[in-house]
């Protein structure tokens, strides 16, 4: 009787061992499904970073000659609402950045719920700002206040999306791929911004300003004129905001937020977020290299369309210049990636960045001749892909070395994000505003078919000397910076170990209960 028990016991032990084996290759399997992500995930995920590039391209390249010559303001308060805006924009970025890390997590997720919130009041907003209001006076004041109000709602978007990296999935080479993606995306959204944009606006312009007429140019143009300009604005506006929202829709659908395994965010002080941030050699190094480096290619974008048509004088063509510039940096974006995974991602930001200088002086030096500049436009379209997709491609490298670093203190991806953002938005707003200044200053005649010899000078200097000086200084910062290829391989290692062991636990508590 008791042998029968016995082997009835071993019977019905041997029966269980398999199904916990069982329920863990289940759980197993259930994870690395969980770890991967589909192309369909992929690209969901990042068509969700095309409103950003989308509208950031449009206000980069046409809203400083939109203020100048549409809305017809003095080049000084010009200047005043692209720093003021710009600076807001970098001030919200931290301070979004450290709400989303104290947000608590939804059934939705911790990041989805801002960038779902956020949408149909920036769209509204954004729209606002290419309108021209029926009164003179407060003109300034409308256009600093939703340029502001835009830039907030938008930050309550794009620092919850670019921190979403590390929570749509835990493997580091999965978050590689889903980041070409995304940049991929968002350099055909920066085509998007500037085709629809320039397209509409383009050949929309009213006739300019002869210099031999002492007329005003609020006379010399006709109101018709005038008005069918400010229209081609607000529908180019109209169409941005639709696709804006349908970006927005896609995401949501197509990318699910999972909370990372063994990490729980912390409640942390605002100012002892800024210290641990700025405290940390790697990321400091980081983000001051390519702050440089990204300020070099602001500079040259927000300058360039009126480059184009008051010293080259390409007023018709310059919407198709800048057009060639952006399919050119999305055609590149594959050959940067497969680059940065053959030569490593510091190598590919000194080979992305310095290609780009060739072309700035020769945009400068070379007679005035459109083909040329057709070419010139395209090539250097090669070195913006390079500048779009190292920072977000090395970013995450920084998070995972701090987490490595300081196994205790996690949870803060939010705040690494928004402080790079902050600073390269703050940088920004800076050089659009000194810029603007400087035209001022120069002698700038609004809507002139010609301009001074003064703000001719002025302009190659801003899209040339200034944007290759910045690269070079950019470059010797990021060549500090201490996160090889051998270091990066061995936190990913160390990183699946802990990711592992955490999994293992998870797993054994689910089996346990499931016994």
């Amino acid at each position: 009787m008791a042998k029968g028990e016995g082997a009835e016991q071993y019977s019905n032990a041997s029966l269980l061992n398999k199904s916990v084996s069982s329920d863990s290759i289940k759980l197993s399997r259930k994870h690395e499904q969980r770890t991967r992500l589909s192309v369909c995930n992929k690209i969901c995920y990042a068509i969700g970073g095309a409103p950003y590039q989308i509208t950031g391209c449009a206000l980069g390249f046409f809203l400083q000659l939109y203020l100048l010559d549409v809305a017809q303001l003095d080049p000084f308060y010009a200047s005043i609402i692209l720093f003021v805006g710009r600076a807001w924009d970098a001030v919200t970025d931290p301070t979004v950045g450290f709400l989303v890390s104290r947000s608590p997590w939804t059934r939705f997720g911790r990041m989805m719920p801002w960038i779902l919130l956020s949408t149909p009041f920036a769209v509204m907003s954004y729209f606002l700002i290419w309108y021209v209001p029926p009164f003179e006076h407060g003109k300034v004041i409308w256009y600093i206040f939703f340029y502001c109000i835009f830039q907030t709602l938008q930050t309550c978007f794009h620092v919850p999306y670019s921190a979403l990296t590390m929570f749509i999935t835990s493997e580091q080479k999965e978050r590689d791929s889903a980041t070409a993606y995304r940049m991929t995306v968002e350099v055909l959204g920066t085509v998007l911004g500037t085709a629809i944009q320039g397209q509409i606006v383009g050949n929309a312009h009213a006739p300019c300003l002869s210099s031999n007429s002492s007329i005003p140019p609020s006379h010399n143009i006709s109101d018709h004129s005038l008005q069918h300009t400010r229209n081609a604005y607000m529908i180019a506006s109209a169409v941005i905001c639709s696709m804006y929202i349908l970006c927005a829709v896609v995401l949501f659908c197509g990318v699910r937020e999972h909370e990372a395994v063994g990490i729980k965010s912390k409640p942390m002080p605002f100012l002892q977020g800024i210290k641990m941030v700025m405290g940390y050699g790697p990321y400091a190094k980081l983000v001051m290299g390519f702050l440089f480096t990204s300020l070099a290619f602001m500079l040259l974008e927000g300058n360039f369309a009126l480059f184009c048509s008051a010293t080259l004088g390409f007023r018709k063509d310059f919407h198709n210049i800048l057009l060639v510039i952006m399919v050119s940096a999305t055609l590149a974006i594959p050959f940067w990636q497969w680059f940065l995974t053959r030569f490593g991602k510091k190598m590919a930001a000194y080979v992305g960045s310095l290609s780009a200088v060739p072309f700035m002086i020769m945009v400068v030096c070379v007679p005035r001749n459109l083909i040329i500049t057709y070419f010139v436009s395209f090539a250097s379209g090669v070195a913006v892909a390079a500048a779009f997709l190292l920072p977000w491609s090395m970013l995450p490298d920084v998070v995972d070395d701090f987490q490595v670093q300081n196994p205790d203190s996690t949870g803060h991806e939010a705040i690494f994000y928004s402080f790079y953002v902050f600073f390269t938005k703050f940088a920004s707003g800076i050089s659009l505003g000194v810029s603007t200044l400087s035209l001022d200053f120069a002698g700038y005649i609004t809507r002139g078919c010609s301009q001074p010899k003064e703000v001719d000078l002025t302009l190659k200097l801003l899209v040339s000397a200034a944007p290759i000086a910045l690269i070079f200084i950019g470059l010797g910062i990021l060549y500090t910076y201490p996160i090889t290829e051998e270091r990066r391989q061995g936190n990913r290692k160390i990183l699946q170990e802990l990711r592992d062991e955490a999994d293992s636990e998870s797993d054994s508590t689910e089996v346990t209960e499931m016994i």
